[in-house]
């Protein structure tokens, strides 16, 4: 298989990093890859707040019952909506799904280990306060991103005859 294919199959869900330093050249090389992702008339909707700061992380994770994930993870990304920049709501939440997975493919290549938190955005209030963010700026996640404390972590899936369908509804993947 490709590289691309095997770091599609083999990125996990990480949440458990150790203190390893994530150099500027790893995070502009994480946030290149969100900044490729496809957008609708390449309107570009993602905002990225990078942040590193320890009291910036223990602030937010008041934020979350995954606040552990949060105030131990030595690199935060807050994705954001720039609501100035959208023009067609539904297509905008795909490209910003999209410049997500990317960086989370990216930090895979990279050997780190990254979760996608979407809990945080029931605070996301008190999200915008911490990071001084405007309201036309929309919380859309935030990635907990690190070296891996865990490693080889196991998942599973379900099988294509399970979700995919040929033609029609009716009839199942064989």
């Amino acid at each position: 298989m490709s590289g691309t294919i095997d770091t599609i199959l083999s990125r996990r869900s990480i949440r458990e990093y150790t203190q390893g330093k994530i150099t500027r050249e790893e995070i502009a090389t994480i946030l290149d890859a969100g900044r490729w992702a496809p957008s609708g008339l390449n309107n570009q909707p993602w905002r990225f707040i990078v942040i590193q700061e320890k009291d910036t992380r223990k602030k937010l994770a008041e934020c979350t019952h995954y606040g552990n994930i949060v105030s131990n993870a030595p690199l935060l990304i807050a994705v954001y909506l720039d609501q100035a920049a959208m023009y067609n709501r539904t297509k905008d939440l795909q490209a910003i799904g999209a410049a997500i997975q990317n960086m989370l493919l990216a930090c895979c290549e990279l050997g780190l280990g990254a979760v996608w938190l979407g809990e945080i955005l029931n605070q996301k209030d008190k999200v915008n306060l911490i990071l001084s963010c405007p309201e036309s700026m929309e919380l859309m996640a935030v990635l907990a991103i690190g070296h891996p404390a865990e490693k080889n972590a196991v998942s599973s899936r379900k099988e294509l005859r399970d979700i995919c369908y040929e033609e029609s509804y009716a009839e199942a993947w064989k």
